[in-house]
């Protein structure tokens, strides 16, 4: 298919736009990465931009994954007849395309966010009752602990246990896993930075 190359290219540079790092510009005219965790995710934009910025990064960021694995594919297969089993792998591909793009941010030096909320829009694109889980065990972790990367973690590896009996959400799941691992910014041996956000790392300079 020529034209899945510029849709994969179109996906990545929508994931690359650096919402957080944006509207600490517009906004505040900070660099986001020199404040608060230094990352350009929605969490960081809440706290040190503000609230209603955060809420906007945090919506902005999901609708790139929605969009990524929703209105590209039908316009793609607008212009190309394909099957059921094509058109997921297809997605399957936008998505890591635009997650990567998202974490690896053309935009500023191949150094973006954790693509938690890209994330969650590709699985709402791709999977709707898999997301609306996701984000039941999100809500269930955040309101009981109150750390969004505890809660974020939590969704993530629940995925799989609601997607056993169907091959293509298996599929979904385990590239979420995946893709969780990839973008996390700590080691897995050192869960305490994961799970206390609030305990900040040195911004990298």
């Amino acid at each position: 298919m020529i034209i899945l190359l510029p849709a994969i290219i179109v996906a990545y540079l929508i994931g690359s736009m650096p919402t957080g790092y944006i509207f600490g510009k517009l906004v505040k005219d900070i660099d986001i990465r020199s404040v608060g965790s230094g990352n350009v995710g929605a969490t960081n934009t809440f706290r040190s931009v503000g609230k209603i910025c955060g809420v906007l990064v945090l919506l902005i960021d999901f609708f790139k994954g929605y969009i990524a694995v929703t209105l590209i594919p039908m316009i793609l297969f607008h212009f190309s007849a394909s099957t059921v089993e094509q058109e997921f792998l297809v997605k399957m591909l936008l998505a890591f395309s635009v997650i990567s793009g998202h974490i690896w941010t053309v935009f500023l030096k191949f150094k973006g966010g954790k693509g938690v909320a890209t994330s969650a829009g590709v699985i709402c694109g791709m999977e709707p009752l898999l997301f609306l889980f996701a984000f039941l065990v999100f809500a269930a972790v955040f309101l009981k602990w109150r750390y969004v990367s505890l809660a974020s973690i939590s969704a993530s590896v629940a995925l799989p246990l609601i997607s056993l009996e169907n091959p293509r959400r298996r599929l979904s799941s385990l590239f979420q896993v995946l893709s969780l691992c990839v973008r996390s910014k700590y080691p897995v041996s050192a869960p305490w930075y994961a799970w206390h956000p609030l305990k900040y790392r040195p911004a990298r300079r």
